[in-house]
């Protein structure tokens, strides 16, 4: 069981303190989050035996998240998450140039993004904790003084709701993302591959090599991207793809269906030997798929040292450069509007017989 100690968070950095909240249920689903990035530290919650596991990657202390947390483990993404070409747009005829910190792109914010802001604790019980923290005008490159609101709550249903709000001085761009990484077999248990998936999407966004969106709506149809129907995550991974070439694996954004800002399911993933499925509700238009194709020997909770496929990112979104692409979802926020939305992440118990044979690399239904 992967209780983290809140000890190990109680710190001091940049003359702000960093804070540990543990949000409960009566079933026993015990949530850790830090105001660091306002990151998801920990999600235990029972397998078919009744037997807890965390079951998101990440770290034992605070300093570790500070000092250590380049893949944005659990953490908020902002101003803008994913990435936006060249760090450049433009917005009521003024071009903006962002920080650089992925090759050529701006990804998830840049350099100091909101996964490495202490966040201010507005509001804190034993369900329940929320954060707030204000990006000033010209952060990162970015127009306007931009203040958000991020809510985590827990239900006795087992569900943990993100819900984001945010409002802006002057017109600006505003995508928040949680880049938690699952393994419902328990962080630190090796490969994804056997993990079941459906995602509700007809359509994704192909990139092009240096990983921005080509602009593009492709069907998912005749794909390895195709989980229109539950399957396992490892079947088609290494298929001779040039989209799954560019990403070394999954990392590439879904068009979710059905959805003019109502909360509905977008994505579900069982693992099979555990019995543990996770849901995900969100009003977002778009998921980012990752299978942590860039994790290398990467020391998490427990001392296990992390590997790449060894978690997935499930990232309710806008689409990546959607201020560039005129025929994806605007970005854009106005002073006269708020920015809202919310995602749900459901667990329960199913029994499953599925198993992945890693011979066939593909599932045994």
């Amino acid at each position: 069981m992967g209780i983290i100690n809140e000890v190990a968070f109680n710190t001091v950095h940049n003359n702000q303190k960093v804070q540990l909240f543990t949000l409960k249920n009566k079933n026993g689903m015990i949530v850790q989050i830090t105001n660091y990035g306002a990151t998801i530290v920990s999600i235990n919650v029972k397998d078919k035996e009744g037997k807890l596991a965390d079951v998101v990657q990440g770290y034992d202390t605070a300093k570790e998240y500070i000092d250590n947390n380049e893949s944005y483990q659990g953490a908020i993404c902002g101003r803008y998450a994913n990435r936006i070409k060249k760090g450049k747009f433009t917005l009521n005829r003024k071009e903006y140039s962002l920080t650089i910190n992925d090759g050529g792109n701006h990804l998830h914010g840049g350099l100091i993004g909101f996964d490495k802001k202490i966040w201010d604790v507005k509001e804190s019980s034993a369900s329940k904790v929320t954060f707030q923290y204000t990006s000033p005008d010209g952060e990162e490159g970015y127009p306007g003084t931009v203040t958000v609101i991020v809510t985590y709550s827990i239900s006795e249903n087992n569900e943990l709701q993100l819900d984001c709000s945010g409002t802006t001085d002057q017109e600006t761009i505003l995508n928040l993302v949680n880049h938690s990484y699952f393994n419902l077999a328990g962080e630190g248990s090796g490969t994804i591959n056997n993990h079941q998936l459906q995602i509700e999407a007809d359509f994704y966004t192909p990139l092009t090599k240096s990983h921005e969106p080509t602009g593009e709506i492709l069907t998912v149809k005749n794909t390895p991207f195709d989980f229109t129907s539950l399957t396992c995550i490892g079947d088609r991974i290494d298929t001779d793809h040039e989209q799954l070439a560019i990403g070394k694996g999954y990392d590439h954004n879904f068009v979710l269906k059905h959805r003019i800002h109502n909360l509905e399911l977008a994505a579900t993933a069982i693992e099979p030997q555990s019995g543990r499925k996770m849901e995900v509700f969100t009003t977002m238009p778009g998921l980012q798929l990752y299978t942590a194709n860039w994790i290398k020997n990467e020391k998490g909770k427990e001392n296990h040292i992390y590997q790449e496929r060894e978690a997935f990112c499930l990232e309710t979104q806008n689409f990546p450069d959607a201020i560039n692409q005129s025929h994806f979802p605007s970005p854009i926020l106005a002073p006269k509007n708020i920015y809202k939305h919310s995602t749900i992440y459901r667990f329960s118990i199913i029994k499953s017989n599925i198993r992945f044979d890693p011979q066939n690399r593909q599932c045994n239904f």
